[in-house]
């Protein structure tokens, strides 16, 4: 059976490691974003990973150690004393959330910190959340079985 695993890489080479990998038959998922830079002369729109020196290889167990014949993997990440292990679910939802617009619809009503809502729509809806903390610009959510955090910026 195949996992997804978590690979931590050497600082700005993810996505070297994930094309490294590729060509050798691994499967690999590194989410990439567009990122406005500013520089003193010039705004320019960038592709950056969004999980700094993070991708995510699906492979099984026995075959973890081929990650290693690219230069820039490191590590796997681990949990509790086992190499990480992220379920396809969460895979998806990281893909669907970059396939969706920036702008989503949502109302919050008189909500308070420590409150659990579940979101209504975008692409964590449907997932429970609680709210850290609320001001005048923006909301804060926990999604805990994503391991996330959320800030969301009032529409």
């Amino acid at each position: 059976m195949k996992n997804w695993y978590v690979v931590y890489t050497k600082p700005k080479w993810e996505k070297k490691v994930a094309e490294q990998l590729t060509k050798i038959g691994i499967e690999c998922y590194c989410p990439l974003i567009t990122q406005v830079r500013q520089w003193s002369d010039r705004k320019k729109k960038v592709i950056v990973p969004l999980f700094n020196s993070y991708i995510f290889v699906q492979l099984a167990d026995s075959d973890r150690n081929l990650v290693f014949q690219s230069a820039g993997a490191v590590r796997y990440l681990f949990w509790l004393g086992k190499p990480a292990i992220v379920r396809d679910e969460e895979i998806g939802t990281i893909k669907k959330w970059l396939e969706t617009p920036d702008a989503y619809d949502f109302s919050i009503d008189s909500i308070q910190v420590g409150d659990k809502i579940t979101l209504e729509s975008g692409p964590f809806s449907a997932q429970e959340a609680v709210v850290r903390e609320v001001n005048k610009t923006h909301y804060v959510l926990v999604l805990e079985s994503l391991g996330c955090v959320l800030k969301m910026k009032h529409v």
